[in-house]
């Protein structure tokens, strides 16, 4: 498919502090994959291969991570987006940058579409859209761009209004034809009052000058993540697909459809949905309950977890307490040294130390 990609991974997450103090949140692992890994994946499954990152926040650490992009069979292209001024600003850099010259299409880069875009990009290039985006229906829709809908047409964007006008809120793909427009609409934008090129604002300009802006609501479900409320319910509908494969060493109890990767070590119960990643131990005084995710080389030695994200390197050992809805950072410790029952929620942020 002849289309340039463009993935934003240049904000600082202040919305997931403060896991994101040490790293950028693109970089936070799920199910043994970074978070930007995912739409990546979908662009090139897609058909699209040349690929731009919009790098700023830790950008360093994203492009170790990613490297040239070889590994997913892609082409990577970095551009710097040194303030961060919004998703149109992003877009603008890459086309003054002229890495995007032709039509392309915008993934942000905490966007998980479970069922993918490549028959929304197919109906882009058949319809001759101008722009096309992709919606979802959300119960609170204050936090998102929204779009006015009127005999099967957006007629208005609004961007996270503060009284209801729509539950129809704009996903974060977009795709345009022609770069020469979205440079021409860019031009007649002014910082909104959050500091921000508005995306909003641009197809709004598409929208008033009479282009062709097309629409279609996601199917299967979409996740923006930008909390880490966010964080655990992009993971809980990760988990609810997951197919059983066990390529560890499973001394224990491993019940349901549960992922258990190369190195891992289970001596305790495992019932699933559940990913136990590469180089993790479950000692044999642990339970890993339900929709629970242990990223690479962790190590849950005695204790339960239910609900909850465990990310690389990190150890609980709490003996008799149930860990549940929790988020445990890299490379923490939480340690009962007294014999603790019942449960409770811990959200501790990367190289944290808690003793109990």
């Amino acid at each position: 498919m002849d289309l340039k990609g463009l993935v934003l991974a240049a904000g600082e997450g202040s919305r997931l502090r403060p896991f994101t103090f040490s790293r950028p949140k693109h970089l936070i692992p799920l199910l043994g994959k970074p978070m930007i890994w995912y739409p990546i994946n979908d662009l090139v499954n897609s058909g699209i291969d040349d690929i731009g990152i919009v790098v700023g926040y830790f950008g360093d650490l994203i492009r170790e991570a990613l490297d040239d992009g070889s590994k997913f069979g892609a082409r990577l292209t970095y551009i710097d987006q040194e303030k961060r001024l919004g998703i149109a600003h992003a877009i603008h850099l890459a086309i003054e940058q002229c890495f995007i010259n032709r039509s392309f299409v915008v993934y942000l880069g905490d966007n998980i579409v479970s069922s993918g875009i490549g028959k929304h990009l197919k109906a882009f290039m058949e319809r001759g859209s101008d722009v096309y985006i992709l919606l979802s229906r959300v119960k609170d829709p204050s936090k998102f761009g929204v779009a006015v809908l009127r005999n099967g047409r957006i007629v208005k964007l609004v961007e996270k209004p503060r009284v209801f006008v729509s539950d129809m809120v704009v996903t974060g793909v977009y795709m345009f034809r022609d770069p020469d427009l979205v440079e021409k609409a860019f031009k007649t934008l002014k910082p909104s009052w959050r500091g921000e090129y508005e995306i909003t604002e641009l197809i709004q300009w598409f929208i008033d000058n009479d282009y062709r802006v097309d629409y279609d609501i996601v199917s299967g479900w979409w996740k923006d993540i930008g909390t880490y409320e966010g964080l655990l319910e992009a993971l809980y509908l990760l988990l609810d697909s997951v197919s059983e494969r066990v390529e560890g060493d499973v001394k224990g109890e491993v019940i349901g459809r549960v992922v258990v990767e190369k190195g891992a070590v289970v001596e305790g119960r495992v019932y699933g949905p559940a990913y136990i990643g590469r180089d993790t131990y479950i000692g044999r005084n642990a339970v890993v309950e339900h929709f629970v995710s242990v990223e690479q080389g962790s190590r849950i030695s005695s204790g339960s977890l239910s609900r909850s994200l465990v990310l690389d390197g990190a150890l609980v050992d709490v003996g008799g307490l149930r860990l549940k809805d929790s988020v445990i950072g890299s490379r923490s410790v939480i340690r009962a040294s007294r014999d603790i029952r019942g449960e409770a929620k811990f959200v501790i942020s990367d190289y944290s130390v808690v003793e109990l």
